[in-house]
């Protein structure tokens, strides 16, 4: 009889357990951007070499935050972008950047979503939150569309309130380094920072993870981690090629930024 209650309770506590797994986020895979090889082929090499090595990884999931292409309406940059993203094994969820809308307007969008299917979304995964959405109409000052879209987003937080951790994707980041930081193209402004920052404690995000500036940062504010990945695609600055790896376990998570496996950084900089 103890032999089976021990077992039993094995069983029990087993199964209370948390998974462990990983995820990868890429961005930036912006084909074209900085590049004037025929057919697109540096861009391409970049996303193929990156493709190649998250699937070595097997990752239970993948998001690309933003500027997938680096002109929406050049149809070789987007079949060369789709060609790549079929060879993702594991799931793969987008959200658009600046670049896959070009100013924000109703019909822009509309095209955006015509194409992909959604510019944000929100599950759940081995107990965990997982939410994108769209920076295009906060930056641009959409505000009916932003505040749309916020209250959509509050409604995500509520319903995932219980979830071990919750992890945030966008294309623009919040802040790079620091809440106080100079506004610029890459960054919130200082209203808009405090608002979503404000946001984010108040549901418990644990991390956000972002892209735009072609480089990677890292930071963290009021417990919440900030990530910015570095492109896939032709970099900027300090920028490498590469992604970013969350480790996920039962008590915390680990973000690792992997630069591309046979990328010269250099090389992806001046095409």
């Amino acid at each position: 009889m103890k032999r089976t209650v021990l077992i039993a309770a094995m069983l029990l506590a087993a199964a209370c357990t948390p998974k462990e797994f990983t995820f990868v986020q890429m961005s930036d895979t912006q084909i074209g951007f900085l590049d004037s090889s025929e057919g697109y082929i540096h861009s391409d090499t970049l996303m193929q070499k990156a493709v190649a090595a998250v699937n070595a990884l097997k990752p239970e999931v993948v998001f690309i935050t933003g500027d997938l292409v680096n002109s929406a309406s050049d149809t070789l940059q987007e079949a060369v972008f789709a060609r790549n993203l079929a060879e993702i094994e594991a799931p793969a969820y987008l959200v658009p950047g600046n670049h896959d809308i070009r100013g924000y307007s109703r019909e822009k969008h509309d095209a955006y979503v015509e194409l992909r299917g959604y510019d944000r979304f929100a599950f759940m995964k081995e107990g965990c939150a997982f939410i994108g959405f769209d920076t295009n109409c906060i930056k641009d000052g959409a505000t009916e569309a932003e505040e749309e879209q916020l209250e959509w987003l509050e409604e995500q937080f509520r319903q995932m309130k219980k979830a071990r951790f919750c992890f945030v994707f966008i294309h623009c980041p919040i802040v790079r380094e620091d809440i106080d930081e100079a506004e610029d193209y890459f960054n919130f402004s200082k209203e808009q920072r405090r608002r979503y920052l404000d946001l984010f404690k108040e549901y418990g995000v644990d991390a956000v993870f972002a892209g735009h500036t072609h480089c990677q940062y890292s930071t963290s504010i009021d417990g919440i981690g900030f990530y910015t990945a570095s492109a896939v695609g032709n970099c900027l600055k300090h920028g490498i090629p590469g992604f970013h790896v969350v480790k996920v376990g039962g008590k915390g998570f680990e973000v690792i930024f992997v630069p591309t496996p046979g990328v010269n950084p250099e090389s992806a900089k001046h095409q």
